[in-house]
Parts: structure tokens; C-alpha cells; sequence
């Protein structure tokens, strides 16, 4: 793929093509840049047990997974049995050992096979290949993430979210019960296409536009991500930031992280909630929403409310755009200069994928 099928200059850019988002072979080249980035877990808090199997990311990847807890050591395990590949855990569990329940081979929170039955005239048995293959694991203000091959150290993917919220991020506790699975008949690059811009909020989101100043809407380019950020309407909440936070002094609503190339971080003052974009075909997507409180009193208010409204409201979009992508009518568009730099930008990613 040419970096130049959009043009630096967003002035003179055109939008990707349309078979970007219809065509099988872009789909599966797309799905690389999954396994080269760090992916979303969890927070530690979440996990409560000594063995969990990590099905969003055997979706994304995959890549059965699970992640183990020895002690203060904390590791991400391929979920497949060395033997034969049977898939061996399916659910939570405090056994300090993972059990193929096909043959029986058993494994410890570290990866390394520890018995397997009918081998005893083996020769050779067991080597290194017969252990379970570590995964990376990194944590984060609180979050875990993984990654199979990642280019980058997870803190300067972060470093811009950090040095910017940083200070906001302390006493988030997970709330399972605001926890949502959305399945969109749309390719997921049109999800993350509606997410980073703000220009369709007046035409699509009324409820949030309203608590949201005029024209108090901006974006922000980064190596790994965009930030945008929402000012909020007279009277509405907002953030305090501290006085060595570039926003000290502004109304700020809400920040939206989009982390490359399907995370998004958005955090409102009642607290975060993570979207976690999962390809289940050319023309379907998973959407996970995972929330953390931190002010549960601030839960219904400004720009972090009726969440469910205007994800709904984002689908009918994103869904009604992939019909448009099938059209012979149309092949490509061109982008406001004024509104959609993170969209450009997130497209100039795309297009330099090896």
C-alpha cells in the first residue's frame, strides 16, 4: 500500500477508498496491525482469580489467551495445549495449574509443562517447545495490556495520555454492571472513523451536543493516537485540572483518547470508560465498553451521560455508511481541513501498514 493514496496535505487529501472497507484482502491486511500494537486487558482489579481466559482478545487476534497470576507474577499465556492445540481454558479459575481437558497435559502459572500422561517411552520428551509461549505484558496506571509483537514500549504509546490525565487517573474502580458487548453490522474502521471527529456531534448526538460549549470542540494528532477534547456548555461538569495541566482554567467536558488502532480511553469527570473496537469480519464489529468510576455521583451528568444513547445514535451512522460503501455510486470523498484531522491521520496510519 502507498502512502501516498492520502495525500499529507489534508487540503488536497482524499478519503480511502471504498474498497478499504469492503474487500477481503484489505480486511486481512488490516488485521495485522492487531498483533503489532499493545491491546486493551483489563484492570488488574478485574481479574480476580489465578487463571482467566482472555476471550475479546482470541477474537481480535486469533490467539487463544489467558492470563495468570502466581503470586505477584502476573503473565499472559497462549491458551492452547502443546500436544494436540485443544483450547483448555474457558473459565475463571484459582487451581494454580492449567489442564488440557483433552489428554490431560498440565501446566503451570508459569508456562512449563509440569506432567502428561502415555509419554513415558518419549524420547527427547519434554523440550522447550512443549512449554506453553509467554506472551508480552505490561502495566499501566492501574490497566494491563498485552501484545504478540509490538514495535513499541507500551509507555510511549501512553506518554501522551499520562503526561495530559495523568493526574486523574487514581481511585477507578471497575463497575461490571455498566459493562456492554455491541455488535455493529459495520467494518470496524468506520466505527473508529465516526469516533475521531466531532463534526457529525450537532447532526447526530443532540443530548450531547447540548452539553457541549460552541465551537469548543479540538483535535489533537499524535505518533500513536488523537486526542480530542469537548468543552463543556455553561453550567454543565467538568474537569479541575491542576495548575501544571495545560487545561488548568478550561471547562473541559470530556477527553477522548483514541490509542492506534482500536482503543479508545474516553474519560469524563464521573470517571473512564474503554471501547474496545474487535473485527469479527470484513463487514461486522464487535464494540466492548468497560467503565471505571471514580466520582459515581457524577454518573448522569454532561458529556459522559446517556452513554447508550449515543452509541446507538453512532451505529445507525456507522451502519448506514457501510451500506453506502457497497454503492457503485460511490468510491471516495475528501476531508474537512477544519474537522477531521484525526480521521486523516488515523487513514495515514492505515496506509503505511507492511
Amino acid at each position: 500500500m502507498s502512502e501516498e493514496l492520502v495525500n499529507a496535505d489534508i487540503r488536497l487529501a482524499k478519503t480511502l477508498p471504498s474498497e478499504f472497507y469492503t474487500d477481503e484482502v484489505h480486511f486481512e491486511s488490516q488485521r495485522n496491525a492487531f498483533r503489532t500494537t499493545w491491546q486493551f486487558m483489563g484492570a488488574s482489579s478485574q481479574f480476580m482469580s489465578a487463571v482467566s481466559p482472555l476471550p475479546h482478545l482470541d477474537a481480535l487476534l486469533s490467539e487463544p489467551l489467558v492470563r495468570t497470576n502466581d503470586g505477584d507474577e502476573v503473565r499472559v499465556l497462549s491458551n492452547v495445549c502443546t500436544h494436540r492445540g485443544m483450547v483448555m481454558c474457558h473459565e475463571e479459575t484459582d487451581k494454580k495449574t492449567l489442564q488440557c481437558p483433552y489428554h490431560g497435559r498440565t501446566f503451570g502459572c508459569d508456562g512449563r509443562m509440569k506432567h502428561m500422561p502415555g509419554f513415558e517411552e518419549a524420547l527427547n520428551f519434554p523440550t522447550a517447545a512443549d512449554h506453553l509461549p509467554v506472551f508480552h505484558h505490561a502495566k499501566w496506571n492501574g490497566f494491563e495490556f498485552m501484545t504478540v509483537d509490538a514495535k513499541v514500549d507500551l509507555d510511549a504509546v501512553l506518554q501522551p495520555v499520562h503526561d495530559r490525565i495523568g493526574w486523574f487517573l487514581d481511585g477507578l474502580q471497575y463497575d461490571a454492571s455498566r459493562d456492554r458487548d455491541w455488535d455493529i453490522a459495520a467494518h470496524w474502521m468506520l466505527y473508529v472513523d465516526n469516533y475521531l471527529e466531532g463534526f457529525h456531534i450537532p447532526f447526530v448526538h443532540p443530548e450531547l451536543n447540548d452539553a457541549l460549549a460552541n465551537d469548543g470542540y479540538a483535535t489533537e494528532c499524535f505518533e500513536h493516537g488523537v486526542l480530542q477534547i469537548g468543552l463543556a456548555a455553561d453550567g454543565e461538569v467538568c474537569f479541575d485540572p491542576p495548575e501544571d495541566s495545560p487545561d488548568h482554567g478550561k471547562n473541559i467536558a470530556a477527553y477522548y483518547w483514541w490509542i492506534y488502532p482500536n482503543m479508545m480511553f474516553n474519560v469524563y469527570p464521573w470517571g473512564v470508560s474503554v471501547n474496545i473496537v474487535v473485527p469479527t469480519s470484513v463487514e461486522t464489529t464487535r464494540v466492548l465498553f468497560r467503565s471505571y468510576v471514580k466520582r459515581a455521583d457524577l454518573l448522569g451528568q454532561g458529556a459522559g451521560a446517556e452513554l447508550d444513547k449515543v452509541e446507538l445514535q453512532d451505529q445507525f451512522v456507522v451502519e448506514n455508511c457501510m451500506k453506502g460503501m457497497r454503492s457503485s455510486a460511490y468510491e471516495r470523498g475528501r476531508y474537512s481541513p477544519t474537522h477531521e484531522q484525526g480521521v486523516h491521520h488515523f487513514h495515514r496510519m492505515m496506509t503505511s501498514l507492511k
